[in-house]
């Protein structure tokens, strides 16, 4: 009930998704609240939002909630009916290429296992699993990591991505200058590709003047079909082995320095049978495949 309120934004339209009237559903809130002994709600004129009472009370109900499928997960493991459900909050790279076969390959051994991927900026995910939307987090250049558990980390560096024939793919060494001569499609600030992006222009003392600033990184992929521009991606997010327009190649750490991609949970939690094991098939992938010596 209280959840839907938070999702919706409104007691009308929460009312609408639970099939109920909105009045017999604004009693049931109120009735909780003088249960409760304190209002959880702010009643604004365009709608409702939790207050700081709320949100307390919300973070107890996911923790709750997120306690409550770990225990049934685990008794569903011990049954062998292996089933679940994975929640994981990551960066738009890890989209076309990498989670689609690791969760494939997962849901192959188990195939009563669901997922669902909540794609998130690197401040965004790690909000996440501390108001345990989210069980785990792939994320690109983390901003706090105050509440976040690495489980593992590997090293990505910045990718000039083109179309097939640029001159760039020519270049024995690519260097960050060389792309700012052209056209460039950047993501926006709050993006670890751009952070980086923007600390290996400070080295060369350039400014970056985006043609298109994006937070979609399938405009940045097909943008540069249609004008001969850069674009920028991490190599976990693009692929050698499938036929495209497209052409990257990394920019030489002389001007950017690799970024750290980390899959993580949050801090102390013990999570839920299915995501523990996934967290660990990922883990290993990771590391065999993306580790270097």
């Amino acid at each position: 009930m209280i959840e839907a309120v938070v999702r919706a934004g409104s007691i009308r339209k929460a009312a609408e998704d639970m099939n109920i009237t909105a009045s017999a559903l604004n009693r049931r809130i109120q009735g909780f609240e003088s249960e409760f002994g304190w209002d959880i709600f702010e009643r604004l004129p365009r709608g409702m939002r939790l207050n700081p009472a709320g949100e307390v009370l919300m973070q107890h109900i996911r923790a709750q909630m997120s306690d409550l499928a770990r225990v049934q997960s685990q008794v569903a493991d011990l049954s062998g009916l292996r089933r679940g459900h994975v929640s994981i909050a990551c960066s738009q790279a890890l989209l076309p290429y990498f989670l689609p076969k690791h969760i494939s390959s997962y849901r192959t051994e188990h195939p009563n296992v669901t997922f669902s991927i909540n794609i998130r900026d690197r401040e965004q995910a790690e909000r996440d699993l501390s108001t345990f939307e989210s069980d785990l987090a792939l994320v690109f250049e983390p901003v706090h990591m105050v509440d976040f558990e690495i489980l593992q980390a590997i090293p990505q560096p910045v990718n000039a991505v083109f179309r097939k024939g640029h001159e760039l793919a020519s270049k024995d060494e690519l260097r960050l200058r060389d792309c700012l001569e052209y056209p460039c499609v950047l993501p926006t600030s709050n993006y670890g590709v751009r952070n980086l992006l923007e600390i290996g222009a400070k080295r060369i003392r350039r400014t970056l003047t985006p043609v298109i600033e994006t937070e979609s990184f399938e405009l940045i992929r097909h943008y540069i079909l249609n004008e001969n521009a850069v674009g920028f991606q991490i190599p976990i997010g693009l692929s050698r082995s499938e036929v495209t327009e497209t052409d990257f190649k990394a920019i030489t750490e002389k001007d950017i320095p690799n970024g750290q991609l980390y899959l993580g949970q949050k801090k102390g939690r013990v999570l839920p049978v299915a995501s523990s094991r996934f967290a660990a098939q990922l883990s290993t992938v990771l590391e065999n495949n993306y580790k270097q010596d």
